[in-house]
């Protein structure tokens, strides 16, 4: 039913979706089923097929699961190994329980349309990740970088760069799977996927804050997602992280 694949065309598809979203999509925004990237396999599966009961059971789940948790994994076992797929979602830390649930039933509904009838899906919204394949990603620490994104440079003022090098290195020391840091206007939020280790996780976010802080130079903002782990920062202005209409902190465009 479905040859073999690489990992390469799940992350050609991911480069695709994200550089045309970037067009009309603001880095930051208050909205949590606000779109950040989304990926697809080339793969396809067919209609009517195990694998598809099998998936639609792992959709369903995930959904289930985010009434009462922020971040579960899953693996439907088939009668073949072809059949077998693997899942997780994860929730924004500081989301509550009623928006965690609404925003994963976003993403599935949304992941559904994006990536009908293909083997493996990723789809990132602001305030939840979902992630779906017919290969096994779980517990599998991956830093490869899906999204990058910076804003217009403020030229070097050192103040300002004092601070955001302070919020980022403050939160590379943090402990945790969510961090949040701040000082003046510069706002900073890093997470990782539930499935990794703490030592996994730390070394995730280390590098995500390591590529932010030298990819995106002085800019007023920036955005650096691995496969795994996320961190962003925002020195304020209309991008500020702030409580967004829900009463929940995002970062409000």
């Amino acid at each position: 039913m479905m040859g073999r694949r690489t990992r390469s065309s799940l992350l050609l598809t991911f480069t695709l979706i994200v550089s045309f979203s970037s067009l009309t999509c603001p880095s930051f925004s208050a909205s949590t089923d606000a779109f950040v990237f989304g990926g697809c396999t080339q793969q396809k599966y067919v209609h009517d097929s195990p694998f598809e009961s099998n998936l639609n059971s792992l959709l369903t789940s995930l959904v289930n699961s985010a009434t009462y948790s922020s971040y579960n994994k899953y693996t439907i076992m088939g009668s073949s190994p072809q059949d077998v797929v693997y899942g997780l979602y994860q929730c924004r830390g500081d989301l509550s329980m009623p928006d965690c649930a609404t925003c994963v039933a976003r993403a599935v509904s949304q992941l559904s349309v994006l990536c009908a009838q293909t083997c493996g899906g990723a789809l990132q919204l602001q305030g939840c990740y979902v992630k779906y394949d017919n290969t096994t990603f779980l517990g599998v620490e991956d830093k490869t970088v899906v999204l990058k994104k910076c804003g217009p440079s403020v030229g070097y003022k050192t103040d300002a760069m004092n601070l955001r090098d302070a919020v980022l290195g403050g939160m590379a020391r943090t402990g945790g799977a969510y961090r949040v840091g701040g000082s003046g206007d510069v706002q900073g939020v890093a997470q990782c996927v539930g499935d990794l280790s703490a030592g996994e996780c730390q070394d995730c976010l280390s590098e995500a804050i390591m590529r932010l802080r030298s990819d995106c130079g002085t800019a007023d903002y920036g955005d650096m997602f691995l496969a795994k782990c996320y961190a962003r920062y925002t020195t304020g202005g209309p991008r500020a992280y702030t409580k967004s209409h829900s009463g929940k902190h995002g970062f409000k465009a």
